[in-house]
């Protein structure tokens, strides 16, 4: 629930006119970013998680990624990454942006219907190669579009800023935006970067390309500009913002995470360029760096805010820095040692499925039904099922993926499906848990409506 409803409705003197307006206008966002979250989670089941399951039981049987096209591994990807993460991440932005007059009128909903076609037309250009030729570059165009609709409307959301010191220092300098922003505004950044990329590579693909699929070399630098440039700032930015709330933990180091962000920059510069044995130990001193910037692991101040959660909601945030730290340390190992993609797999999904997708499975639960206008979770035991597989795939796959693929245990082909089994279980459990939770649980707007019923 926003502070702009709470005081609304908390203030026994708000004229009734005025109590009506802020709540059908809350109502509104909130009911929109139902839409994102839709379509955030249709692509994380579908396309997303049910294609990268098929994908894993091909691989494992064929002993390799011979038997698979590369297109189609990339669908998957993309779909987890834009379609899931990305929608929720405009949703959450849309929401968290002051009521104007352009987000009172139909650029919100137009970024959406942009941006879930563009998803749409990927999916069945990459995926089933349908017209792709000219349905690729239409869908990178959409959803270039879109981000940039997106930007628009963030302008005019005066960002949180911060005094730059105290007394005479702080009145002779400007305010300056908040480190957990500014994390967040380099993960925008990359976002951007990477829809560009997208596009330009997708018009290219178009005209002399043989598949749509994007070329492995430039794929794996593409890769680390998602995982390092574009998810980790995110999740660094929101957790400052959340974590010490949520946690009880002490305030946020904001140089320390100022720092881990720079050194992460340099070091996703360095990997696009395949400069990748200089970019593996920034990565994991930014990872090691944000982690203590936060205060993840250190006993905190004040109990947890754990209320309508399950009561190991404060254990997997900290697990899911723990694989942060896990997938920049495999990167590293990686990049001296990796022969067949096996170890690269293993730290990439320690990243995209340890790190954020646990997080947003465990902050998720904590702040969607607020923001989407219900009272609170439905079901805090299937909150813990949710996690508890998803760390048990997690944890089957990033161990297995770099023994089966690097020819260290081949038995361990054998046991790459199962992993892929518990994180479809994991993932079908969360969205079931999205949609029992906006379907059935109470409203937060009911409490206005007596007071409008009887003005």
């Amino acid at each position: 629930m926003s502070a702009i409803l709470v005081d609304t409705l908390s203030n026994p003197a708000t004229p009734a006119g005025d109590r009506a307006a802020v709540v059908a206008a809350e109502r509104r966002k909130s009911f929109l970013l139902r839409f994102w979250i839709g379509t955030g989670i249709f692509f994380m089941v579908l396309p997303g998680t049910v294609l990268g399951f098929s994908n894993l039981l091909a691989i494992s049987a064929h002993h390799g990624l011979q038997a698979i096209s590369p297109a189609w591994i990339q669908a998957h990807g993309f779909s987890q990454v834009f379609g899931w993460i990305g929608s929720f991440v405009l949703g959450i932005g849309f929401y968290s942006q002051p009521h104007t007059r352009a987000n009172r009128g139909r650029l919100p909903i137009t970024c959406w219907g942009l941006w879930t076609a563009g998803l749409t037309l990927h999916w069945l250009a990459v995926g089933y190669l349908w017209q792709w030729r000219v349905v690729l570059p239409i869908a990178g165009g959409l959803q270039f579009a879109a981000i940039l609709l997106f930007l628009h409307a963030a302008r005019q959301h005066k960002l949180p800023t911060a005094g730059a010191g105290s007394g005479e220092a702080r009145a002779r300098t400007q305010p300056r935006i908040e480190p957990w922003m500014q994390s967040v505004l380099v993960s925008n950044a990359a976002l951007l970067v990477a829809l560009a990329i997208n596009f330009v590579e997708g018009v290219r693909l178009a005209i002399d390309g043989a598949a749509p699929a994007i070329p492995h070399r430039f794929d794996q630098s593409f890769l680390v500009l998602l995982g390092w440039g574009f998810l980790a700032p995110l999740v660094w930015g929101f957790s400052a913002r959340w974590l010490p709330i949520f946690l009880g933990a002490a305030p946020v180091r904001g140089r320390l995470l100022q720092i881990a962000v720079a050194v992460d920059l340099i070091g996703v510069v360095l990997g696009m360029v395949h400069q990748t044995i200089l970019m593996a130990p920034l990565l994991a001193a930014a990872a090691i760096l944000a982690a203590i910037a936060m205060r993840v692991f250190p006993v905190p101040e004040r109990p947890a805010k754990t209320i309508g959660l399950h009561p190991s909601f404060p254990f997997f945030l900290r697990l899911a820095y723990a694989w942060s730290i896990a997938a920049s340390l495999l990167g590293i190992w990686a990049s001296w040692s990796d022969v067949h993609g096996g170890i690269w797999g293993g730290s990439r999904h320690a990243l995209t499925v340890g790190f954020a997708a646990m997080m947003v499975m465990t902050v998720g639960p904590r702040i969607l039904p607020h923001f989407a206008g219900v009272r609170g979770l439905r079901s805090p035991r299937l909150m813990f099922a949710t996690l508890l597989l998803l760390f048990a795939g997690c944890t089957l796959r990033v161990s297995m993926e770099p023994l089966a693929y690097e020819g260290i245990l081949p038995f361990a082909w054998k046991l790459l499906p199962f992993s892929g089994c518990l994180e479809l279980g994991a993932v079908l459990l969360f969205a079931l848990q999205l949609i029992l939770t906006f379907t059935l649980e109470p409203s937060i707007f009911a409490a206005a409506e007596p007071r409008r019923a009887s003005a």
